[in-house]
């Protein structure tokens, strides 16, 4: 299995994958390989990108950074929802930051469209200033509630998210982690069986949400998203590993930003985009990460055509007595 992020890892600076990367892709399925989208994009926005380009429609694509699991061909696998009250609680703690808050639902019709109300807006002005061309891009499906705690008690309410500039949002992070029932998610995210077991004993504060933090230094952009908690790239990639048999020395996981990192230490081989955040990099040779080409030089193309060269080696060293 190949589990691949799309913004600044698969998808180029004009938004769509380029010829050499998904040929590679489809050089990988032939071979036998599941290529897994890992997204922190909900399904509808990544099926913008991904449909027409011929991958096998029963690939796993996950989205909303793992709070939702799917085919690529829209058959629901799994998914965790935020709760109406850890909701409401939310929109208490970040306070001033609520100008700058867009809630998700999964509102995924057969077709793999969202429908008008999947994304919930109190007010647009200070997400426009931050991410206008996405609302834009996104504006059949906003619908704007005030005060957007009515919207809440609506069925599939996986996500909230902030965004806004690398710096601010950086405090609003610092103002949610400031509680214990609120998770970072890094370089050890906690597994979606250690929040709630039997027969294991709690901890003190029960954890109820899970930050996952994008950041574009470029555009000096930075989105918080707000998930349930033991929800990651990670734990769905593992969740979609075992429904296929497969264990984690199996898997290749190929991203490029913070939100992935769960996604790269539960792979049995990582490998991080070139054009990853500067302080990410440092990080990548002490967890055994390989760091790549940019996702503008096809890096995601590169990695699999050495993988697929790898495999059919393999059986020719084997044989000579070699290794490496």
């Amino acid at each position: 299995m190949v589990t691949v992020d799309m913004d600044g890892t698969l998808v180029g600076p004009d938004g769509q994958v380029s010829a050499r990367n998904l040929a590679a892709m489809h050089a990988a399925e032939r071979a036998g390989v599941e290529i897994v989208i890992a997204t922190g994009r909900r399904h509808s926005y990544a099926m913008k990108v991904l449909r027409g380009l011929g991958l096998n429609e029963e690939n796993g694509l996950i989205t909303s950074n793992g709070a939702v699991i799917r085919t690529v061909g829209a058959e629901l696998l799994g998914r965790s929802l935020l709760r109406r009250e850890t909701g409401e609680w939310l929109c208490r703690q970040i306070g001033e930051f609520r100008r700058a808050l867009l809630v998700t639902f999964d509102r995924v019709m057969a077709d793999g469209d969202d429908t008008h109300g999947a994304l919930v807006v109190e007010g647009a002005e200070e997400l426009q200033g931050s991410i206008g061309k996405w609302m834009t891009a996104n504006a059949r499906y906003i619908e704007k509630v005030v005060p957007i705690e009515e919207s809440l008690g609506r069925e599939g309410m996986i996500q909230m998210m902030l965004c806004g500039t690398i710096e601010r949002m950086r405090e609003a992070e610092a103002l949610l982690l400031t509680d214990p029932k609120v998770l970072g998610v890094g370089l050890a995210p906690l597994r979606r069986a250690e929040v709630r077991r039997e027969g294991v004993e709690a901890p003190a504060v029960l954890p109820e949400a899970a930050l996952h933090r994008t950041e574009y230094p470029e555009r000096d952009l930075c989105i918080v998203d707000i998930l349930p908690a033991g929800c990651s790239k990670g734990t769905a990639v593992m969740e979609l590993a075992g429904r296929r048999g497969l264990k984690a020395e199996e898997i290749l996981a190929i991203g490029d930003n913070w939100n992935d990192v769960s996604m790269l230490d539960a792979a049995g081989s990582a490998v991080l985009m070139g054009n990853a955040p500067p302080d990410l990099k440092e990080i990548a040779a002490g967890r055994g990460w390989v760091v790549g080409s940019r996702h503008d030089a096809d890096g995601v193309a590169e990695v699999i055509e050495a993988a697929l060269d790898d495999a059919l080696e393999m059986p020719v060293m084997a044989r000579s007595g070699k290794s490496d």
